[in-house]
């Protein structure tokens, strides 16, 4: 663990690689695990409020979780989620010639919405935790049904961290990416 910017990061996000890679395993992050995505309080008004944007890109299941369940649900942990068709795929989501996506991405992409998707789908497989202290511990999650990524981003050489300059940016700034470039830059002289 490093510490950049008043944030705890794991030296993992610098060192191990990963790049997603939806041809090979097909979105199933959003179909699988044991709750919704990690949501973050303001995300709450922005999902209710840009609802007409994206909800024609939503599975009629995905419709009927959210008019019963709302835009969020609290998880057996306390943390606010999004709600799931079923037990494990988020209700937010859609499916393109096999591959299942985020409608409100793409609502997003067709210019729809500014809101892009919840900060923890586009940081994923980083984890933000929010410790008593009101420092935030960055985290790479590995999960099994990532494989594929792993095995590009392997090949490929990028670590996890430069697959995701963009949410990286969107949730820290240019000066903090910038930072984490220099971390790693003295993690491989310095080994």
């Amino acid at each position: 663990m490093i510490e950049i910017d008043g944030k705890i990061v794991s030296t993992d996000i610098l060192t191990e690689c990963f790049a997603c890679d939806l041809s090979r395993c097909k979105g199933i992050c959003c179909v699988e695990g044991n709750a919704g995505a990690p949501l973050e309080p303001e995300e709450l008004d922005i999902l209710e409020r840009e609802y007409v944007a994206y909800e024609p890109y939503l599975k009629p299941e995905g419709r009927e979780v959210i008019a019963r369940e709302g835009f969020m649900v609290v998880d057996d942990d306390g943390d606010l989620t999004t709600p799931l068709i079923g037990e494990a795929e988020c209700a937010f989501s859609y499916e393109e010639n096999g591959v299942t996506l985020c409608a409100i991405e793409r609502a997003w992409k067709e210019g729809r919405t500014s809101f892009r998707k919840p900060v923890s789908c586009h940081l994923y497989p980083i984890r933000v935790l929010k410790f008593s202290n009101g420092t935030l511990g960055l985290n790479y999650h590995r999960w099994n049904v990532c494989k594929p990524a792993v095995e590009r981003g392997r090949e490929a050489g990028i670590p996890v961290y430069k697959s995701l300059r963009e949410p990286l940016v969107r949730c820290f700034g240019e000066e903090f990416y910038h930072a984490l470039e220099q971390a790693e830059k003295y993690l491989k002289e310095n080994k």
